[in-house]
């Protein structure tokens, strides 16, 4: 009996973390309804777990503009890749590669540049975001492939559109999906970039 647990962990330890990763099962679905009586607040239904989360300040909705406060709906997300702050947290776990963000590291949301809804390095002359907050909302996150390649980026549709950590209790977004730090670092090992991320 002892032999082959021990065979079994030996066999284990030689796979490759490739080989591992085929092995995995990730969540294939996550649905993302909102709160009852919370327009704002919602719950993301992983497998067996249920995640509160936060939505755009104007809800969520199917016509979805720069700047409009909604979280997309109606559309299936997939994440692209992660970013975390290396100075104030660690890398997650996760087969989802993850980027550390600097200083120099911005977002631009001015939907007539083209470099609308992409990275871009600062300064920068148009309007961006920065990726370094004060605050710790982007200290780990996910870009998800709202108006991104390769479906196409689209001028005024919406830009900079993450799963990012949330503020105080559950406040309000810009238009993104918000879970605190724990939840995240959970869901990030229960998913990949074939997940598909659905705001009903």
């Amino acid at each position: 009996m002892h032999e082959a647990i021990n065979c079994a962990l030996s066999a284990w330890s030689n796979l490759s973390v490739d080989a591992i990763n085929i092995l995995m099962t990730f969540l294939r679905n996550l649905r993302v309804q909102r709160k009852p009586g919370h327009a704002t607040r919602g719950l993301i239904c992983a497998g067996t777990k249920t995640i509160p989360c936060a939505l755009g300040r104007s809800g969520t909705g199917v016509l979805k503009r720069e700047g409009d406060g909604q979280t997309p709906a109606r559309r299936i997300l997939r994440p692209i890749w992660g970013f975390f702050r290396a100075d104030r947290t660690a890398p997650p776990k996760s087969v989802i590669e993850f980027e550390p963000i600097a200083a120099q590291d911005g977002w631009c949301d001015a939907a007539e540049h083209a470099c609308y809804n992409l990275p871009v390095k600062l300064p920068f002359d148009a309007s961006h975001e920065v990726m370094m907050r004060d605050d710790n909302l982007y200290d780990l996150g996910l870009v998800l492939d709202w108006n991104m390649p390769p479906a196409g980026r689209q001028r005024h549709r919406g830009s900079a559109i993450f799963l990012h950590l949330s503020k105080g209790h559950f406040q309000p977004t810009e238009g993104c999906i918000a879970i605190r730090e724990p939840e995240m670092r959970w869901l990030l090992r229960q998913i990949d970039t074939k997940t598909k991320i659905i705001v009903l």
